[in-house]
């Protein structure tokens, strides 16, 4: 039986119950496969999410919401700019311009939750970070240390030489 209207409650790590739309919290794989599993029940189905911040489910919602108003345009790789406004659409460049912790929390939730076009948009981003940057740029980017003595490195750098060739 195919479950698609009514709500159903998403519960964060802290407990926090987010009343969702049936058809936006299909959007996750892993949501939908509960549903489907849980539908005999006429009662309002309850979801615990327990690797997931309530802060960070709510931009989860929030995305596959307007989803499925606006579907993301699909990203083409490798990417073709490292400008996420010229890869996707504005609201969704405007989505994932947010601090690297929580951008990292995304896509851990993306990966869970098994939202791909949340996944896809969310790696992207990381992906355009990264983008013609020297691996020192990266490193001060992402707050790396450089554990290689520099010996280590130059042996690294000689090993994949043929990476930096055009």
């Amino acid at each position: 039986m195919e479950v698609d209207s009514g709500t159903v409650n998403l519960v964060s790590k802290e407990g926090d119950s987010f009343s969702v739309d049936i058809e936006v919290a299909r959007m996750s794989e892993l949501v939908k496969g509960m549903i489907d599993d849980d539908c005999d029940d006429d009662d309002v189905a309850e979801i615990p999410l327990p690797n997931v911040k309530a802060a960070v489910l709510k931009k989860v919602i929030e995305f596959c919401k307007h989803y499925r108003t606006e579907p993301m345009t699909e990203i083409e790789k490798p990417l073709k700019s490292g400008v996420m406004a010229e890869v996707v659409q504005k609201w969704y460049a405007d989505f994932v311009n947010v601090e690297q912790v929580l951008l990292f929390e995304l896509i851990l939730a993306a990966n869970y939750m098994d939202i791909k076009p949340l996944l896809d948009l969310t790696c992207a981003t990381v992906a355009s970070m990264i983008k013609g940057k020297t691996p020192e740029e990266i490193r001060k980017t992402f707050n790396i240390a450089n554990d290689f003595s520099p010996e280590e490195e130059a042996q690294v750098r000689e090993e994949n030489k043929w990476c930096e060739e055009p």
